[in-house]
């Protein structure tokens, strides 16, 4: 079955072509098929948007278990190379395969400029992220953690700003990052460099007044004047303890 699969598909490799992209090369590797491709162009400052199809959905539609030089800011160059974990994507796969990769120039919807890998945001509180827009589409801005949407805001202006504000019980982590994607184009789709989501206050000074407060009430109840006798008080044995005027 193996053999059968290699064959198919070195022969849809020699006639796979599609906008200055054209397949070298592709081998199974274990449960991944890794095509080889170069991109041609005059201009190395271009960038495109690489996908892979595949005969099994008629070409119909670009495969997602892929990863390497695919997707959005793919450069030109020689020797590119995609992995396709065809077990994943089709489940238990026997017969021929032919694929195909389709590129178009790329013009990013956005470039985040104000975000920086590391950056912190507080919960709680507004943040303003700023971009070079790089049409007039609408948007969505999204609030990622990982690769799940914790806040988004649909047909948002391409204006270049936006402030957001980052729900108070969102949960404290490293993996957050801003996600902009155009809503004409699905594929067109940019994220910020990951940054942090902390607390509004640290824990520890939430902690502290605690300590503090539970210090004080040890010393003004049990500090200074001894062990009182129950015998020799007024009022039956009680004992008045003064305390000092809070201010």
């Amino acid at each position: 079955m193996r053999k059968k699969v290699i064959v198919a598909l070195l022969l849809a490799a020699t006639a796979a072509q599609a906008q200055k992209a054209s397949i070298k090369r592709v081998e199974l590797a274990g449960e991944k098929i890794v095509v080889h491709y170069d991109l041609e162009d005059s201009n190395p400052a271009n960038e495109y948007q690489i996908s892979l199809y595949s005969s099994q959905s008629n070409f119909g539609t670009a495969l997602t278990k892929v990863r390497g030089d695919v997707g959005t800011e793919i450069k030109p160059g020689a020797n590119k190379k995609i992995e396709w974990s065809i077990r994943e994507e089709l489940g238990p796969f026997k017969g021929k395969i032919s694929l195909e990769i389709r590129g178009k120039m790329f013009v990013p919807v956005a470039k985040i400029n104000s975000i920086s890998e590391g950056d912190k945001f507080k919960r709680g509180k507004s943040h303003t992220v700023t971009w070079k827009p790089g049409n007039s589409n609408q948007i969505t801005i999204e609030l990622m953690k990982g690769d799940q949407p914790i806040q988004t805001q649909n047909n948002q202006s391409n204006n270049g700003t936006y402030s957001f504000l980052i729900a108070p019980h969102t949960t404290v982590g490293n993996d957050y990052s801003i996600r902009i994607t155009d809503t004409k184009d699905g594929e067109n789709v940019v994220r910020s460099q990951p940054f942090a989501v902390t607390r509004k206050v640290p824990l520890l000074l939430k902690v502290l007044p605690i300590v503090a407060v539970g210090g004080a009430a040890a010393v003004l109840l049990g500090g200074g004047g001894g062990t009182p006798d129950p015998g020799t008080g007024n009022n039956g044995g009680s004992t008045q303890i003064e305390l000092p005027e809070f201010p």
